[in-house]
């Protein structure tokens, strides 16, 4: 090899390793600071075209759930670039399916603070104004410590509450003070006693602290309705199996249902005591709805007993998770849509719906989403995809093997060195942020000045090819009361008889 030739070798590889440390040490990529060089191999794909990426989407480099308009709109806004466009719609918007937000001839003007949701009953002594979207549930274990501190520490610069998910209060969830939301799972992590039940001292101790802002019981998530939660092996860590009091390293499947309780009343007698431990904090539960029976059921318990849940979140089928079977994913459970519709319907139909908060989760990414869900009935959205993209995750459908190629879905301090806190932070802010400042504005541009001015016929969809009908005449939307008053809905008559406050 001659003198040139190896002076040329010689100084392209001091300029790739001058480019791997610097890939290493930036804060803002992370699949650079875990594949440096290499990585820039992914970012090269996404300036060309879609069939060339689909090559790396088939080895599980990167897929996608989200479509691409949407990946990329929730990428630009964590950024801080403009998510606008040119050249228009890329959608056919006289397509079947499609929805139109009916814009108003005399737009208001967009209120200069967002506005904020009241949770808190008659039995609540310490209720919660909540954001219009805040961060779903997503347990330590599942995510990595720096993931729940991007997510939590974005939260807190922002003021949106961070739902914990079932796998208890890790240390990560309490380094930036972000408002928490505790969810306990049927495996009661975090106040479990060694048996697997649950502590009502030690989950007293907790939900006190004032970082927990409110508590809510998982009845059932909308990815995996009528399963527990599974933690794989690889992700049981010492740590982790510590913060939930189970095993290290062996496959964790929480029960498919509470032992706390098995009857609707048993269920709000549950909840209240959640509360009373809390010591009067906002208490709910979260489900996926299955059986109308059974949730009419727990509705009849709100008027016998007279207990009430603070809030309740409605989890759709399309909801994320690290883990479930592929039939459960695809073949259980209520879409959000027919959910929330139903839930919201059921508590007005009992005359209770001014008293109970609804949240909805399951796949809201984008401001359409939260208007959407405002306008069928929610008071308030939780995301959880979304809020993990913007700290990085570029849905690469590992979670479940821990093997998450930018540190988001693992337990692997190599593989978790790729996010940074403080960068991925403020991703998540600035993303929370816009997304509600364009919800707002969207409701400014449709005359709604605040979601309560919001109401089903503002929506249309599409039911065939040049058709439309509005949100209002596609749902049955009930009058107040009229469950309980006897003009029950022939649709719901039959629901509505066999549903016994003391049998699911």
């Amino acid at each position: 090899m001659g003198k040139r030739t190896a002076g040329v070798l010689g100084a392209a590889a001091a300029a790739v390793a001058a480019l791997a440390v610097r890939d290493y040490r930036q804060p803002k990529h992370s699949i650079l600071r875990n594949y440096p060089v290499l990585g820039h191999a992914r970012y090269a794909l996404e300036a060309i075209r879609p069939e060339l990426q689909q090559y790396f989407i088939e080895r599980n480099w990167d897929g996608r759930p989200f479509d691409r308009n949407t990946r990329s709109l929730i990428y630009s806004r964590a950024k801080g670039q403009t998510s606008t466009k040119a050249f228009g719609t890329e959608e056919d918007v006289s397509a079947p399916g499609h929805r139109t937000f009916v814009h108003s001839m005399r737009p208001v003007e967009v209120p200069e603070t967002p506005p904020r949701v009241h949770i808190g009953g008659d039995r609540c002594t310490k209720p919660y104004d909540m954001a219009l979207l805040n961060v779903s549930a997503m347990s330590f274990g599942s995510l990595s410590g720096r993931a729940i501190q991007a997510l939590n520490k974005g939260a807190a610069m922002s003021g949106f509450a961070h739902d914990t998910g079932e796998g208890a209060i890790s240390p990560y969830h309490r380094t930036y003070g972000g408002d928490l939301v505790w969810e306990l799972g049927t495996g009661y992590f975090g106040a479990r006693t060694p048996e697997g039940g649950f502590d009502e001292k030690v989950f007293a101790e907790k939900a006190q602290d004032p970082q927990v802002k409110m508590v809510s019981l998982k009845l059932s998530q909308g990815a995996k309705p009528g399963l527990g939660g599974e933690l794989p092996g690889s992700k049981v860590t010492e740590e982790v199996a510590e913060i939930r009091g189970i095993p290290v390293g062996k496959t964790f499947l929480s029960p498919a249902g509470h032992t706390v309780f098995d009857t609707p009343e048993g269920l709000l007698e549950f909840v209240d005591l959640m509360r009373r431990l809390s010591g009067g904090k906002p208490a709910g539960f979260k489900l996926c709805v299955g059986s109308k029976r059974e949730f009419l059921a727990v509705c009849k318990a709100m008027l016998t007993t007279g207990l009430l849940p603070d809030f309740i979140i409605v989890d759709g089928s399309e909801g994320g998770t690290g883990a479930a079977p592929q039939e459960f994913e695809d073949h259980v459970g209520l879409p959000l849509t027919q959910g929330l519709t139903f839930v919201h319907n059921a508590l007005v139909g009992v005359g209770l719906r001014d008293k109970i908060a609804i949240g909805a989760s399951g796949k809201v990414a984008a401001a359409n989403d939260v208007v959407r869900r405002l306008t069928q009935g929610a008071d308030f959205t939780n995301s959880a995809r979304a809020m993990m993209m913007a700290v990085g995750c570029i849905q690469a459908q590992r979670c479940h093997v821990g093997t998450c190629p930018v540190g988001v879905a693992t337990q692997d301090p190599r593989r978790e060195r790729a996010i940074d806190v403080e960068d991925k932070a403020m991703r998540v802010k600035r993303y929370q942020e816009a997304t509600v400042h364009e919800a707002l504005r969207l409701m400014a541009a449709m005359g709604a000045g605040e979601p309560a001015d919001l109401r089903p016929d503002m929506i249309r969809l599409n039911t065939a090819a040049g058709v439309s009908r509005t949100y209002g005449e596609t749902f049955d939307w009930l009058e107040p009361g009229c469950l309980v008053d006897g003009d029950v809905p022939e649709k719901w008559r039959e629901d509505w008889e066999a549903a016994d406050p003391k049998s699911f």
